[in-house]
């Protein structure tokens, strides 16, 4: 009876293949391909790939080490519909090989070592595959879901995908190639990662520098771990994208898009001079092109608050938005962190100033000096009816507007018809008139025999017929950085570079520049 209990128990270990032939003992060896990609009943369109290119065998290695990223079926599936074709299709692919060796590591990676941002390097060399873990323990390479991780054999893990990856270069590619590294941080902390590496993404990123989110910092009086913190980050980021590719020369002045946040618009600028702005960031390097987008580089970071601009969006101010485009001041109105006051003459007011001038809007706009006449209507600071006190007040112009309280609120000679709207910027104070800097009045309106150059400049501004002028620099935010005498010459070098308004006075009378330092 001994015995063949023994007997039986040896049968059952040959059946098990723990006893071998040689008469050894040993644990069977398994593998991810065969146990358990080719037995899955949802990965047999991998199983056909990896068999026509050859690659089960490699992942029968049991001397191996593989980490694979599997996609299913249904993730075949919706590449094929992307593509255009069927599985048959996804056969026929000549990268067939290097798409399927993208999905694999030579290394055994459980998900409990993976991390947020990790980027790994696949046997596919072409591109890396970027990993996320976001907060609710999902996993992400690139754009995938793993679905099912953890699938575990004796020579790796499988972990099973719901999209195929793709070793396209996306916008991230161009980030973490190119040095962005806070922007890089910045979009793998907010878990972005997997949106902005989907391979059939149509995406405009508007990239801000290292320097450019080192004065985000400065102006938030946060440091980078706070910056990677904050509950809108993610909002922010996504202020900086559109849905949709957009190059540079598609750019109109004025244009108005949405980005893929909904917290607010952005503002577009296209100068005569060919520079382009969105908000009040200036584009320094444009259309970066990528697989899934276009990339354009930005001094700035930008950040959807509500500014003066949206006040006069959003209330129907067409007469007013449009000058303001037309003079290229959106840069200047669009700063999030500028403290600005604006008197806004609505479109009445606008038509009466063309009536008065025997023109049109038309004719208004193509006034030399309507930067002159807009900037007379912006104050620095925010100031609100309540704060308002009688007599002159600086504007961004240079010139001064008389403040009346006799009877309401008076500005020169327009009423305030509308205190007080508040943006995150600045106070709108709405207007029934036009208000036209002395000494010119509404007759009197010409254009100015000034001019400077070069514009962009480096360290010096070259201005015409301009010999004892005095000058004032005011920055976005309003403050006089330089002043003096040009004498045909003004330097520059003194400032940081940015978009800065130049305010000059001489015998020919008054006149206002937007200047930008490089």
């Amino acid at each position: 009876m001994k015995k063949n209990s023994i007997l039986k128990k040896v049968i059952s270990l040959f059946a098990m293949g723990v006893l071998t032939i040689s008469g050894s003992i040993s644990l069977a060896q398994t593998n991810v391909y065969d146990d358990i990609i080719a037995t899955s009943p949802n990965h047999t369109s991998l199983k056909a790939a990896l068999d026509q290119e050859g690659l089960d065998v490699v992942l029968q290695d049991t001397n191996g080490t593989f980490t694979v990223f599997a996609p299913t079926n249904d993730a075949f599936d919706d590449l094929a519909t992307a593509l255009g074709t069927n599985i048959a299709g996804l056969l026929a692919l000549p990268n067939l090989s290097d798409i399927l060796t993208y999905h694999v590591l030579g290394v055994t990676a459980p998900s409990s070592s993976l991390s947020n941002g990790d980027i790994v390097t696949p046997v596919f060399a072409g591109n890396t595959v970027k990993l996320t873990v976001t907060g609710g323990g999902d996993v992400f390479a690139n754009q995938a879901l793993v679905e099912t991780p953890d699938l575990t054999a004796d020579n790796g893990v499988v972990h099973s995908t719901a999209a195929v990856l793709l070793p396209n270069e996306t916008v991230v590619d161009v980030a973490l190639d190119n040095g962005f590294s806070t922007l890089a941080n910045a979009v793998i902390a907010a878990e972005l990662l997997p949106a902005l590496t989907d391979p059939f993404a149509t995406l405009t990123v508007f990239a801000p520098t290292n320097e450019a989110f080192d004065d985000l910092i400065e102006e938030l009086g946060i440091d980078l771990t706070f910056l990677l913190g904050l509950p809108n980050l993610a909002d922010v980021l996504t202020y900086h994208v559109l849905g949709t590719e957009v190059d540079a020369a598609a750019i109109s002045n004025g244009d108005v898009v949405s980005p893929l946040s909904v917290t607010n618009t952005l503002k577009l600028t296209k100068t005569s001079m060919g520079d382009v702005y969105v908000n009040q960031a200036q584009v320094t390097s444009a259309d970066i092109a990528t697989d899934n987008g276009i990339v354009h580089v930005l001094d700035a970071v930008l950040y959807p608050n509500e500014t003066v601009v949206d006040v006069a969006l959003d209330n129907g101010f067409s007469s007013l938005t449009t000058a303001v485009i037309t003079a290229e001041l959106l840069p200047a109105l669009t700063d999030p962190f500028a403290e600005l006051t604006v008197f806004a003459p609505t479109n009445e007011a606008f038509d009466d100033l063309a009536a008065a001038l025997s023109t049109d809007i038309a004719g208004l706009l193509a006034l030399e000096n309507l930067s002159d006449i807009l900037l007379y209507h912006v104050v620095s600071g925010i100031v609100l009816s309540t704060e308002l006190t009688a007599g002159p007040v600086a504007t961004l112009n240079g010139a001064s507007v008389n403040v009346d309280l006799t009877n309401g609120v008076m500005i020169n000679d327009a009423t305030v018809t509308l205190a007080d709207v508040t943006s995150d910027n600045g106070v709108v104070h709405v207007i029934d008139k036009v208000l036209v800097p002395a000494p010119l009045g509404t007759s009197e309106i010409t254009s100015s025999l000034i001019s400077v150059f070069p514009n962009p400049a480096v360290d010096q501004l070259m201005v015409s017929n301009a010999m004892d002028a005095t000058f004032q620099i005011i920055d976005l935010k309003g403050s006089v950085v330089k002043s003096g005498v040009a004498n045909n010459i003004i330097d520059l070098s003194s400032l940081t570079p940015g978009v800065y308004m130049l305010n000059l006075v001489s015998e020919l009378g008054m006149s206002t520049h937007r200047i930008v330092k490089q």
